[in-house]
Protein backbone atom coordinates (compact mmCIF):
# COMPACT_ATOMS: atom_id res chain seq x y z
CA UNK A 1 0.00 0.00 0.00
CA UNK A 2 2.83 2.39 0.85
CA UNK A 3 4.58 1.56 -2.43
CA UNK A 4 1.36 2.23 -4.35
CA UNK A 5 0.98 5.53 -2.49
CA UNK A 6 4.54 6.47 -3.41
CA UNK A 7 4.12 5.59 -7.09
CA UNK A 8 0.71 7.24 -7.47
CA UNK A 9 1.14 10.99 -7.05
CA UNK A 10 0.41 14.37 -8.59
CA UNK A 11 2.10 13.35 -11.85
CA UNK A 12 -0.60 10.73 -12.48
CA UNK A 13 -3.21 13.49 -12.60
CA UNK A 14 -1.43 16.22 -14.50
CA UNK A 15 1.29 14.45 -16.52
CA UNK A 16 0.01 11.13 -17.84
CA UNK A 17 -3.21 12.43 -19.50
CA UNK A 18 -1.24 15.12 -21.32
CA UNK A 19 1.54 12.72 -22.39
CA UNK A 20 -1.05 10.22 -23.60
CA UNK A 21 -2.96 12.83 -25.59
CA UNK A 22 0.24 14.31 -27.04
CA UNK A 23 1.64 10.96 -28.19
CA UNK A 24 -1.19 9.32 -30.08
CA UNK A 25 -4.11 9.19 -27.64
CA UNK A 26 -5.34 5.63 -27.18
CA UNK A 27 -2.50 4.33 -29.37
CA UNK A 28 -0.02 5.52 -26.71
CA UNK A 29 -1.26 2.75 -24.43
CA UNK A 30 0.57 0.23 -26.64
CA UNK A 31 4.11 1.57 -26.03
CA UNK A 32 3.15 2.48 -22.46
CA UNK A 33 2.29 -1.09 -21.48
CA UNK A 34 5.28 -2.44 -23.41
CA UNK A 35 7.46 -0.08 -21.36
CA UNK A 36 5.66 -1.07 -18.15
CA UNK A 37 6.29 -4.79 -18.63
CA UNK A 38 9.79 -4.50 -20.12
CA UNK A 39 11.20 -1.83 -17.76
CA UNK A 40 8.86 -0.74 -14.97
CA UNK A 41 7.95 -4.10 -13.45
CA UNK A 42 11.47 -5.63 -13.85
CA UNK A 43 13.01 -2.59 -12.12
CA UNK A 44 10.50 -2.83 -9.28
CA UNK A 45 11.27 -6.53 -8.84
CA UNK A 46 14.97 -5.62 -8.73
CA UNK A 47 14.54 -2.91 -6.08
CA UNK A 48 12.10 -4.96 -4.00
CA UNK A 49 14.59 -7.84 -4.05
CA UNK A 50 17.55 -5.64 -3.07
CA UNK A 51 15.67 -4.25 -0.08
CA UNK A 52 14.28 -7.64 0.90
CA UNK A 53 17.64 -9.44 0.70
CA UNK A 54 19.62 -6.85 2.65
CA UNK A 55 16.84 -5.74 5.06
CA UNK A 56 18.46 -2.30 4.86
CA UNK A 57 17.95 1.14 3.30
CA UNK A 58 19.91 1.92 0.09
CA UNK A 59 23.34 3.00 1.46
CA UNK A 60 23.77 -0.11 3.62
CA UNK A 61 22.04 -2.29 1.02
CA UNK A 62 24.53 -1.41 -1.72
CA UNK A 63 27.41 -1.60 0.77
CA UNK A 64 26.47 -5.23 1.42
CA UNK A 65 26.87 -5.97 -2.29
CA UNK A 66 30.19 -4.14 -2.41
CA UNK A 67 31.82 -1.93 0.24
CA UNK A 68 32.74 0.62 -2.41
CA UNK A 69 29.12 1.11 -3.54
CA UNK A 70 27.71 2.81 -0.45
CA UNK A 71 27.92 6.18 -2.23
CA UNK A 72 25.33 4.94 -4.77
CA UNK A 73 22.87 4.39 -1.95
CA UNK A 74 23.42 7.86 -0.51
CA UNK A 75 23.10 9.34 -3.99
CA UNK A 76 19.75 7.60 -4.46
CA UNK A 77 18.30 8.86 -1.14
CA UNK A 78 19.52 12.45 -1.56
CA UNK A 79 17.86 12.85 -4.96
CA UNK A 80 14.29 12.30 -3.63
CA UNK A 81 15.04 14.67 -0.73
CA UNK A 82 15.70 17.42 -3.30
CA UNK A 83 12.57 16.37 -5.18
CA UNK A 84 10.57 16.64 -1.96
CA UNK A 85 11.77 20.21 -1.41
CA UNK A 86 9.80 21.43 -4.41
CA UNK A 87 7.17 18.66 -4.55
CA UNK A 88 5.87 19.85 -1.17
CA UNK A 89 5.55 23.36 -2.61
CA UNK A 90 3.06 22.07 -5.20
CA UNK A 91 1.18 20.40 -2.36
CA UNK A 92 1.16 23.76 -0.58
CA UNK A 93 -0.49 25.24 -3.68
CA UNK A 94 -3.12 22.48 -3.49
CA UNK A 95 -3.63 23.21 0.21
CA UNK A 96 -4.27 26.89 -0.54
CA UNK A 97 -6.59 26.11 -3.45
CA UNK A 98 -8.57 23.68 -1.30
CA UNK A 99 -9.36 26.68 0.95
CA UNK A 100 -9.89 29.02 -2.01
CA UNK A 101 -12.47 26.58 -3.38
CA UNK A 102 -14.85 27.58 -0.59
CA UNK A 103 -15.61 30.87 -2.33
CA UNK A 104 -14.02 30.17 -5.75
CA UNK A 105 -11.66 33.02 -5.06
CA UNK A 106 -9.99 32.84 -8.46
CA UNK A 107 -13.26 33.79 -10.20
CA UNK A 108 -13.12 33.75 -13.99
CA UNK A 109 -9.54 35.07 -14.04
CA UNK A 110 -7.83 31.87 -12.90
CA UNK A 111 -4.60 32.53 -14.79
CA UNK A 112 -4.16 36.05 -13.47
CA UNK A 113 -5.06 34.95 -9.94
CA UNK A 114 -2.60 32.04 -9.94
CA UNK A 115 0.38 33.78 -11.53
CA UNK A 116 -0.01 37.31 -10.15
CA UNK A 117 -2.17 37.26 -7.02
CA UNK A 118 -1.03 33.91 -5.60
CA UNK A 119 2.49 33.19 -6.89
CA UNK A 120 3.47 36.82 -7.50
CA UNK A 121 5.65 35.75 -10.42
CA UNK A 122 8.54 38.17 -10.87
CA UNK A 123 9.28 37.41 -14.53
CA UNK A 124 12.94 36.64 -13.83
CA UNK A 125 14.47 33.79 -11.76
CA UNK A 126 17.18 36.14 -10.50
CA UNK A 127 14.55 38.38 -8.85
CA UNK A 128 13.21 36.45 -5.86
CA UNK A 129 10.42 38.88 -5.07
CA UNK A 130 10.02 37.92 -1.40
CA UNK A 131 8.19 35.07 0.30
CA UNK A 132 4.52 34.42 -0.49
CA UNK A 133 2.84 34.02 2.91
CA UNK A 134 -0.03 31.69 1.80
CA UNK A 135 2.56 29.30 0.27
CA UNK A 136 4.72 29.42 3.42
CA UNK A 137 1.68 28.60 5.59
CA UNK A 138 0.94 25.62 3.33
CA UNK A 139 4.58 24.49 3.58
CA UNK A 140 4.44 24.54 7.38
CA UNK A 141 1.25 22.46 7.33
CA UNK A 142 2.54 19.85 4.86
CA UNK A 143 6.03 19.45 6.37
CA UNK A 144 4.54 19.11 9.85
CA UNK A 145 2.17 16.44 8.56
CA UNK A 146 5.10 14.55 6.98
CA UNK A 147 6.91 14.63 10.33
CA UNK A 148 3.84 13.30 12.18
CA UNK A 149 3.54 10.41 9.73
CA UNK A 150 7.21 9.38 9.77
CA UNK A 151 8.62 9.98 13.23
CA UNK A 152 7.24 6.78 14.78
CA UNK A 153 8.44 4.58 11.96
CA UNK A 154 6.89 2.08 9.58
CA UNK A 155 3.87 1.17 11.75
CA UNK A 156 2.54 4.73 11.52
CA UNK A 157 3.08 4.70 7.75
CA UNK A 158 1.00 1.52 7.48
CA UNK A 159 -1.92 3.15 9.29
CA UNK A 160 -1.74 6.31 7.17
CA UNK A 161 -1.65 4.60 3.77
CA UNK A 162 -4.67 2.48 4.71
CA UNK A 163 -6.61 5.77 4.38
CA UNK A 164 -4.61 7.88 1.94
CA UNK A 165 -4.25 5.25 -0.80
CA UNK A 166 -7.94 4.35 -1.38
CA UNK A 167 -9.43 7.78 -0.51
CA UNK A 168 -8.05 9.81 -3.46
CA UNK A 169 -9.00 7.05 -5.88
CA UNK A 170 -12.59 7.13 -4.58
CA UNK A 171 -12.61 10.94 -4.90
CA UNK A 172 -11.21 10.64 -8.43
CA UNK A 173 -14.04 8.28 -9.38
CA UNK A 174 -16.59 10.77 -7.99
CA UNK A 175 -15.02 13.58 -10.02
CA UNK A 176 -14.98 11.38 -13.13
CA UNK A 177 -18.67 10.52 -12.79
CA UNK A 178 -19.48 14.21 -12.36
CA UNK A 179 -17.28 15.16 -15.28
CA UNK A 180 -18.88 12.64 -17.64
CA UNK A 181 -22.32 14.18 -17.01
CA UNK A 182 -21.20 17.60 -18.26
CA UNK A 183 -21.94 18.86 -21.79
CA UNK A 184 -18.89 18.49 -24.04
CA UNK A 185 -17.37 15.79 -21.82
CA UNK A 186 -17.62 13.08 -24.50
CA UNK A 187 -15.74 15.30 -26.96
CA UNK A 188 -13.01 15.74 -24.36
CA UNK A 189 -12.73 11.99 -23.73
CA UNK A 190 -12.72 11.34 -27.46
CA UNK A 191 -9.89 13.84 -27.86
CA UNK A 192 -7.99 12.07 -25.07
CA UNK A 193 -8.37 8.52 -26.39
CA UNK A 194 -8.78 8.77 -30.17
CA UNK A 195 -5.96 6.51 -31.38
CA UNK A 196 -3.43 7.81 -33.85
CA UNK A 197 -1.60 4.60 -34.73
CA UNK A 198 0.69 6.40 -37.15
CA UNK A 199 2.49 7.81 -34.09
CA UNK A 200 3.68 4.32 -33.15
CA UNK A 201 6.36 4.59 -35.84
CA UNK A 202 7.83 7.63 -34.03
CA UNK A 203 10.69 6.59 -31.75
CA UNK A 204 10.06 9.63 -29.52
CA UNK A 205 6.63 8.25 -28.61
CA UNK A 206 8.25 5.04 -27.36
CA UNK A 207 10.86 6.98 -25.43
CA UNK A 208 8.09 9.10 -23.88
CA UNK A 209 6.38 5.88 -22.76
CA UNK A 210 9.55 4.58 -21.10
CA UNK A 211 10.21 7.97 -19.48
CA UNK A 212 6.65 8.12 -18.11
CA UNK A 213 6.88 4.60 -16.64
CA UNK A 214 10.32 5.22 -15.17
CA UNK A 215 9.43 8.51 -13.48
CA UNK A 216 5.92 7.51 -12.40
CA UNK A 217 6.81 4.32 -10.53
CA UNK A 218 9.30 6.02 -8.22
CA UNK A 219 12.21 3.73 -9.05
CA UNK A 220 15.85 4.86 -8.66
CA UNK A 221 14.90 6.99 -5.66
CA UNK A 222 15.72 4.60 -2.85
CA UNK A 223 12.05 4.50 -1.92
CA UNK A 224 11.18 1.00 -3.06
CA UNK A 225 14.39 -0.46 -1.63
CA UNK A 226 13.59 1.16 1.73
CA UNK A 227 9.99 -0.04 1.79
CA UNK A 228 10.98 -3.57 0.74
CA UNK A 229 13.44 -3.74 3.64
CA UNK A 230 10.43 -3.68 5.99
CA UNK A 231 8.63 -6.59 4.28
CA UNK A 232 8.20 -9.95 5.97
CA UNK A 233 10.53 -12.75 4.88
CA UNK A 234 7.84 -14.59 2.93
CA UNK A 235 6.42 -11.55 1.12
CA UNK A 236 5.61 -12.17 -2.55
CA UNK A 237 8.01 -9.76 -4.29
CA UNK A 238 6.96 -10.35 -7.90
CA UNK A 239 3.26 -10.06 -7.15
CA UNK A 240 3.91 -6.84 -5.23
CA UNK A 241 5.74 -5.41 -8.25
CA UNK A 242 2.85 -6.27 -10.58
CA UNK A 243 0.22 -4.89 -8.18
CA UNK A 244 2.05 -1.58 -7.63
CA UNK A 245 2.74 -1.09 -11.36
CA UNK A 246 -0.78 -1.89 -12.52
CA UNK A 247 -2.33 0.24 -9.74
CA UNK A 248 -0.16 3.16 -10.86
CA UNK A 249 -1.07 2.66 -14.53
CA UNK A 250 -4.78 2.25 -13.73
CA UNK A 251 -4.87 5.45 -11.68
CA UNK A 252 -3.13 7.37 -14.46
CA UNK A 253 -5.62 6.09 -17.02
CA UNK A 254 -8.58 6.96 -14.76
CA UNK A 255 -7.17 10.45 -14.18
CA UNK A 256 -7.32 11.02 -17.94
CA UNK A 257 -11.10 10.62 -17.86
CA UNK A 258 -11.31 12.99 -14.88
CA UNK A 259 -9.23 15.65 -16.59
CA UNK A 260 -10.45 15.47 -20.18
CA UNK A 261 -14.15 15.28 -19.31
CA UNK A 262 -13.78 18.66 -17.58
CA UNK A 263 -11.48 20.00 -20.31
CA UNK A 264 -14.14 19.06 -22.87
CA UNK A 265 -16.74 20.90 -20.79
CA UNK A 266 -14.55 24.00 -20.60
CA UNK A 267 -14.00 23.90 -24.36
CA UNK A 268 -17.77 23.59 -24.90
CA UNK A 269 -18.65 26.36 -22.43
CA UNK A 270 -16.17 28.88 -23.83
CA UNK A 271 -16.66 27.93 -27.46
CA UNK A 272 -12.97 27.30 -28.10
CA UNK A 273 -11.01 24.27 -29.30
CA UNK A 274 -9.36 21.91 -26.85
CA UNK A 275 -6.01 22.58 -28.50
CA UNK A 276 -6.31 26.20 -27.36
CA UNK A 277 -6.36 25.13 -23.70
CA UNK A 278 -3.16 24.56 -21.75
CA UNK A 279 -3.49 21.07 -20.26
CA UNK A 280 0.09 20.46 -19.16
CA UNK A 281 1.52 20.51 -15.66
CA UNK A 282 0.60 23.22 -13.14
CA UNK A 283 -1.44 25.14 -15.72
CA UNK A 284 -3.92 22.27 -15.91
CA UNK A 285 -4.30 22.01 -12.13
CA UNK A 286 -4.30 25.67 -11.15
CA UNK A 287 -5.64 27.47 -14.24
CA UNK A 288 -7.63 25.22 -16.57
CA UNK A 289 -9.34 23.09 -13.91
CA UNK A 290 -10.28 26.02 -11.60
CA UNK A 291 -11.80 27.83 -14.59
CA UNK A 292 -13.87 24.75 -15.35
CA UNK A 293 -14.97 24.48 -11.72
CA UNK A 294 -16.17 28.09 -11.77
CA UNK A 295 -18.42 27.28 -14.73
CA UNK A 296 -20.19 24.36 -13.02
CA UNK A 297 -23.94 25.04 -12.70
CA UNK A 298 -24.18 23.84 -9.08
CA UNK A 299 -22.03 22.62 -6.14
CA UNK A 300 -18.94 24.13 -7.76
CA UNK A 301 -17.24 24.71 -4.39
CA UNK A 302 -17.85 21.12 -3.29
CA UNK A 303 -16.26 19.65 -6.40
CA UNK A 304 -13.37 22.10 -6.13
CA UNK A 305 -12.71 20.99 -2.56
CA UNK A 306 -12.96 17.30 -3.56
CA UNK A 307 -10.49 17.83 -6.41
CA UNK A 308 -7.82 19.45 -4.24
CA UNK A 309 -8.32 17.03 -1.35
CA UNK A 310 -7.76 14.23 -3.88
CA UNK A 311 -4.53 15.89 -5.04
CA UNK A 312 -3.35 16.40 -1.46
CA UNK A 313 -3.97 12.79 -0.51
CA UNK A 314 -2.33 11.59 -3.73
CA UNK A 315 0.65 13.83 -3.01
CA UNK A 316 1.20 13.19 0.70
CA UNK A 317 2.12 9.51 0.21
CA UNK A 318 4.66 10.43 -2.45
CA UNK A 319 6.01 13.30 -0.32
CA UNK A 320 6.70 11.34 2.85
CA UNK A 321 8.07 8.41 0.81
CA UNK A 322 10.76 10.80 -0.49
CA UNK A 323 11.83 11.60 3.08
CA UNK A 324 11.67 8.10 4.58
CA UNK A 325 14.74 6.73 2.67
CA UNK A 326 17.17 9.39 3.93
CA UNK A 327 15.71 9.34 7.47
CA UNK A 328 15.93 5.53 7.63
CA UNK A 329 19.43 5.53 6.14
CA UNK A 330 20.80 7.96 8.75
CA UNK A 331 18.95 6.12 11.52
CA UNK A 332 20.38 2.73 10.47
CA UNK A 333 23.95 3.88 9.81
CA UNK A 334 24.53 5.91 12.98
CA UNK A 335 21.82 4.37 15.21
CA UNK A 336 20.35 7.80 15.96
CA UNK A 337 16.84 8.49 17.20
CA UNK A 338 14.30 8.20 14.36
CA UNK A 339 12.26 11.06 15.85
CA UNK A 340 15.23 13.45 15.99
CA UNK A 341 16.47 12.49 12.52
CA UNK A 342 12.99 12.91 11.01
CA UNK A 343 12.60 16.31 12.68
CA UNK A 344 15.97 17.53 11.39
CA UNK A 345 15.38 16.25 7.85
CA UNK A 346 11.89 17.83 7.72
CA UNK A 347 13.24 21.12 9.07
CA UNK A 348 16.00 21.17 6.45
CA UNK A 349 13.41 20.32 3.80
CA UNK A 350 11.20 23.19 4.94
CA UNK A 351 14.02 25.73 4.67
CA UNK A 352 15.00 24.35 1.25
CA UNK A 353 11.36 24.73 0.13
CA UNK A 354 11.36 28.45 0.95
CA UNK A 355 13.25 29.19 -2.29
CA UNK A 356 10.22 27.91 -4.22
CA UNK A 357 7.84 29.99 -2.09
CA UNK A 358 9.23 33.24 -3.52
CA UNK A 359 8.03 35.17 -6.54
CA UNK A 360 10.58 33.39 -8.73
CA UNK A 361 9.88 30.01 -7.15
CA UNK A 362 8.05 28.56 -10.13
CA UNK A 363 11.11 29.14 -12.33
CA UNK A 364 13.43 27.35 -9.90
CA UNK A 365 10.88 24.56 -9.50
CA UNK A 366 10.72 23.94 -13.24
CA UNK A 367 14.50 24.22 -13.58
CA UNK A 368 15.38 21.74 -10.83
CA UNK A 369 12.64 19.34 -11.89
CA UNK A 370 14.02 19.34 -15.43
CA UNK A 371 17.57 18.55 -14.36
CA UNK A 372 16.89 16.20 -11.44
CA UNK A 373 14.29 14.16 -13.35
CA UNK A 374 16.07 14.05 -16.71
CA UNK A 375 19.60 13.53 -15.40
CA UNK A 376 19.70 12.57 -11.71
CA UNK A 377 17.10 9.79 -11.72
CA UNK A 378 18.17 8.40 -15.10
CA UNK A 379 21.81 8.22 -13.98
CA UNK A 380 20.91 6.38 -10.77
CA UNK A 381 18.74 3.88 -12.64
CA UNK A 382 21.50 3.30 -15.17
CA UNK A 383 24.22 2.78 -12.55
CA UNK A 384 21.89 0.53 -10.55
CA UNK A 385 21.32 -1.75 -13.55
CA UNK A 386 25.03 -1.82 -14.38
CA UNK A 387 26.05 -2.61 -10.79
CA UNK A 388 23.53 -5.40 -10.29
CA UNK A 389 23.51 -6.63 -13.88
CA UNK A 390 27.23 -6.70 -14.55
CA UNK A 391 29.10 -6.52 -11.23
CA UNK A 392 26.77 -8.83 -9.34
CA UNK A 393 24.97 -11.93 -10.54
CA UNK A 394 21.36 -11.12 -11.47
CA UNK A 395 20.63 -14.84 -11.22
CA UNK A 396 21.01 -14.60 -7.41
CA UNK A 397 18.50 -11.74 -7.26
CA UNK A 398 16.12 -13.69 -9.51
CA UNK A 399 16.40 -16.83 -7.39
CA UNK A 400 15.61 -14.84 -4.24
CA UNK A 401 12.51 -13.29 -5.82
CA UNK A 402 11.30 -16.68 -7.06
CA UNK A 403 11.59 -18.22 -3.58
CA UNK A 404 8.69 -16.15 -2.28
CA UNK A 405 6.70 -15.47 -5.46
CA UNK A 406 3.84 -17.17 -7.24
CA UNK A 407 4.86 -15.63 -10.57
CA UNK A 408 8.25 -17.06 -11.56
CA UNK A 409 10.69 -14.88 -13.49
CA UNK A 410 13.19 -16.44 -15.86
CA UNK A 411 16.41 -15.60 -17.67
CA UNK A 412 14.46 -13.02 -19.71
CA UNK A 413 14.46 -10.85 -16.57
CA UNK A 414 18.28 -10.94 -16.45
CA UNK A 415 18.35 -9.89 -20.11
CA UNK A 416 16.06 -6.92 -19.43
CA UNK A 417 18.13 -5.73 -16.45
CA UNK A 418 21.49 -6.15 -18.21
CA UNK A 419 20.70 -4.99 -21.73
CA UNK A 420 17.25 -3.55 -22.47
CA UNK A 421 16.73 -1.14 -19.56
CA UNK A 422 20.31 0.28 -19.60
CA UNK A 423 20.04 0.81 -23.38
CA UNK A 424 16.77 2.73 -22.99
CA UNK A 425 18.20 4.84 -20.15
CA UNK A 426 21.34 5.67 -22.13
CA UNK A 427 19.18 6.84 -25.04
CA UNK A 428 16.98 8.92 -22.71
CA UNK A 429 20.08 10.47 -21.13
CA UNK A 430 21.66 11.24 -24.52
CA UNK A 431 18.45 12.86 -25.80
CA UNK A 432 18.13 14.95 -22.62
CA UNK A 433 21.72 16.18 -22.95
CA UNK A 434 21.23 16.95 -26.64
CA UNK A 435 17.97 18.84 -26.02
CA UNK A 436 19.48 20.92 -23.20
CA UNK A 437 22.52 21.82 -25.30
CA UNK A 438 20.65 22.63 -28.52
CA UNK A 439 17.60 24.14 -26.84
CA UNK A 440 18.59 25.53 -23.41
CA UNK A 441 15.82 25.07 -20.88
CA UNK A 442 13.35 27.95 -21.17
CA UNK A 443 14.79 31.42 -21.66
CA UNK A 444 17.13 31.19 -18.68
CA UNK A 445 20.69 32.40 -18.88
CA UNK A 446 23.54 29.90 -18.77
CA UNK A 447 24.53 30.90 -15.23
CA UNK A 448 21.01 30.15 -13.98
CA UNK A 449 21.08 26.68 -15.58
CA UNK A 450 24.46 25.95 -14.00
CA UNK A 451 23.37 27.27 -10.60
CA UNK A 452 19.94 25.65 -10.58
CA UNK A 453 20.60 22.45 -12.50
CA UNK A 454 24.20 21.31 -12.76
CA UNK A 455 25.41 22.53 -9.35
CA UNK A 456 22.73 20.72 -7.28
CA UNK A 457 23.56 17.44 -9.06
CA UNK A 458 27.27 17.90 -8.25
CA UNK A 459 26.52 18.82 -4.63
CA UNK A 460 24.29 15.76 -4.20
CA UNK A 461 27.06 13.52 -5.52
CA UNK A 462 29.68 15.09 -3.24
CA UNK A 463 27.45 14.89 -0.15
CA UNK A 464 26.76 11.22 -0.93
CA UNK A 465 30.52 10.58 -1.13
CA UNK A 466 31.19 12.40 2.16
CA UNK A 467 28.43 10.51 3.98
CA UNK A 468 29.91 7.24 2.77
CA UNK A 469 33.26 8.15 4.34
CA UNK A 470 31.85 8.54 7.84
CA UNK A 471 32.51 5.49 9.99
CA UNK A 472 29.59 3.41 11.25
CA UNK A 473 28.98 3.47 14.98
CA UNK A 474 28.03 -0.20 14.84
CA UNK A 475 29.16 -2.90 12.49
CA UNK A 476 26.75 -3.98 9.77
CA UNK A 477 26.78 -7.73 9.30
Amino acid sequence: MAAIGSAVGLGNVWRFPYICYKNGGGAFLVPYFVALFSAGIPLLILEFSIGHITRSPPPLAFKMFNKKLEWLGWWSVLIPFVLAAYYVVVMSWCFSYMIYSLDLRWGMQAEQFFLNNYLGVTGNPAILGGLRIPIVIGLIAVWFLIFLILYKGVKRIGKVVALTVPLPTILLIILTIRGLTLPGAIEGISYYLTPNFSRLSDVNVWLSAYAQVFFSLGVAQGIMITYASFLKKKSDLTNNAFIVSLADAGTSFLAGFTVFSVVGYLSFSQGIGITQLDISGPNLTFITYPTSISLLPFAASIFGIIFYIALLTFGIDSAFSMIEPIASSINKKWNLSKTKITAIVCLLGFFASLLFATGSGIYWLELLDNFIANFGLVMIGLVECIVIGWLYKTSKIRQHANKTSEIMIGIWWDFLIKYVIPSVLVILLAISIFDNVINPYGDFATWVIILGGVLPCIIIFLVAFILMKFKNQKKVT
